[in-house]
């Protein structure tokens, strides 16, 4: 669709707009994965392989021939395509495309460009955004999700600096619950992978494995811990659940043990069976930590209240009333009871290292910031409980939670030489023969957030910014293009500059 004469396409991928209220920077996160995965393995392996190789590997490459020319016949029937420029790129035997692209771990703020992909070979212009789509689909949600992620590791260290003096548990007060919720094992892969940037707790396993293979992990990536779920419970009867509770003690007397806990009666175990079983506790060498899994996460935690107001915010929590004292004081409260602790520096409680809890059903960045203004209020430290970040968090998202969208800003049109050149030396090629096309759009009927850049692209740190932020500006020359933050990761089939995930998350820190 686009003119014959088309020579050069030249897009970008933005995000457009931010709609979590107070995030207006996203993390550069998934172009190497992407690469990798898709621009190298599915096309050099997958697409441009040798006739000759395919005839001897497979017998029934002959038959895989006439159905593709029987599918393409009756596509042409309905809709009337050419497909001549698929073949020419299968007979070139390489992607001709170059990707510029943020340092992943960059924060990228809300309107400015971080990958650029254009052609660099004239016959394949129509390419650039032939490769849109498949690049939305990989790169959003490993962006958003590490964005996420991101926030919540902010908001913890925030609360966990002013209740502990430092943030060092932070890395384990997050931990990624959601692949049983996403889409598919490959969109837990990429929100998983985000989920690690900032933190190492996490259930998606699949995840560490694929962070290993495209950014060259190593050391600690993700860990998780022995847990129970209902199911395990269950078995062990309602009646016999403090039983069930002895038997897991005595099966892990090391390291970490969660038992999910609210499967008949939360308040139950903590005033009479953890009590009960308090000598046992104490006598391991690890923690048991305590998972509820229902009701207000806020409420269930922290307590419905004390005997008297409690401000928390901007927020006014009236006095207990027609309430049991269990529920009043929540879960951290009733382990303090039982087990003690400490007061730190700080002035804030700390549970007894061979107890703890964990929340892991409907954590939010808004129940989580209550949550731990909460518990400060009461005079505990917020590293008391662990949250379980779920598909409450990472599922409930689109490409549109930041705007992402792939558009074309420059083209090249690419003229035959005629009489009236204006070229004053006549050399080969002559410059009037290419026209240069700053693109953009600007809907009258939009807010302004799908107005794009014009032209070519170039993004830079502000001079004198101790934040480190970058800003872009478009109408730009070839060389000014090429001298700012946006460097080559992907030219011609090959990954050009590689990073590691050790380098991202030091990035973030």
């Amino acid at each position: 669709m686009y003119p014959q004469n088309m020579t050069k396409l030249y897009s970008n991928l933005t995000p457009r707009k931010s709609r979590i209220k107070g995030v207006n920077e996203v993390v550069v996160f998934g172009i190497q994965h992407f690469v990798l995965e898709y621009l190298i393995k599915k096309f050099n392996e997958d697409f441009f392989f040798k006739q000759e190789r395919l005839e001897v590997e497979h017998p029934f490459y002959w038959q895989y021939e006439a159905r593709k020319k029987s599918v393409i016949a009756e596509y042409k029937r309905h809709i009337n395509v050419d497909t001549k420029h698929i073949e020419a790129l299968w007979d070139l035997g390489y992607l001709p495309i170059e990707i510029k692209a943020l340092d992943e771990g960059t924060l990228c703020p809300i309107g400015v460009p971080m990958l650029t992909i254009t052609n660099t070979h004239p016959d394949f212009g129509w390419l650039v955004n032939y490769l849109e789509t498949l690049m939305s689909c990989m790169l959003w949600q490993p962006i958003t999700s590490a964005t996420i992620a991101y926030e919540y590791k902010k908001l913890l260290s925030k609360y966990a600096n002013e209740t502990t003096g430092s943030a060092e548990f932070v890395q384990w007060q997050g931990h990624d619950f959601s692949m049983r919720g996403l889409s598919s094992p490959e969109s837990a892969i990429l929100s998983g992978m985000g989920h690690l940037l900032s933190f190492t707790g996490t259930d998606t396993i699949p995840a560490i494995y694929q962070l290993e293979q495209s950014y060259a992990a190593g050391g600690l990536i993700g860990a998780s811990v022995p847990a129970t779920e209902h199911s395990v419970m269950c078995m062990g009867t309602k009646e016999s659940e403090i039983e069930t509770f002895k038997r897991l003690l005595a099966a892990y007397p090391l390291g970490l043990l969660s038992v999910v806990s609210d499967t008949w009666d939360l308040w139950k175990v903590l005033t009479e069976y953890l009590p009960a079983l308090k000598a046992e506790i104490m006598a391991r060498e690890g923690k048991l930590v305590i998972r509820p899994d229902s009701g207000d996460p806020v409420d269930i935690i922290c307590g419905i209240n004390s005997q008297k107001e409690l401000k928390y915010g901007n927020t006014v929590i009236p006095p207990c009333q027609n309430i049991s004292e269990a529920r009043c004081k929540g879960v951290i409260e009733l382990l303090w009871d039982i087990f003690g602790g400490t007061v730190n520096e700080q002035g804030y409680k700390v549970l007894d290292s061979h107890i703890g809890a964990i929340y892991g059903d409907s954590i939010t960045l808004e129940r989580a910031e209550q949550i731990c203004e909460r518990l400060k209020a009461k005079g505990f430290a917020s590293t008391n409980v662990v949250l379980g970040i779920g598909s409450y968090t990472y599922q409930y998202n689109t490409r549109d939670t930041f705007g992402f969208a792939v558009k074309a800003t420059y083209g090249e049109i690419t003229h035959e030489v005629t009489s009236s050149c204006d070229c004053t030396i006549p050399v080969a090629p002559c410059k009037c023969q290419v026209e240069a096309r700053e693109i953009f759009k600007d809907p009258i009927t939009d807010d302004g957030t799908k107005r794009s850049k014009k032209g070519l692209l170039s993004v830079h740190h502000y001079a004198s910014d101790v934040e480190d932020r970058i800003y872009v500006s478009d109408q730009q020359t070839w060389e000014q293009e090429g001298q700012g933050l946006l460097k080559t990761v992907f030219k011609d089939g090959k990954l050009i500059k590689t990073t590691t995930l050790e380098e991202i998350r030091n990035k973030l820190k």
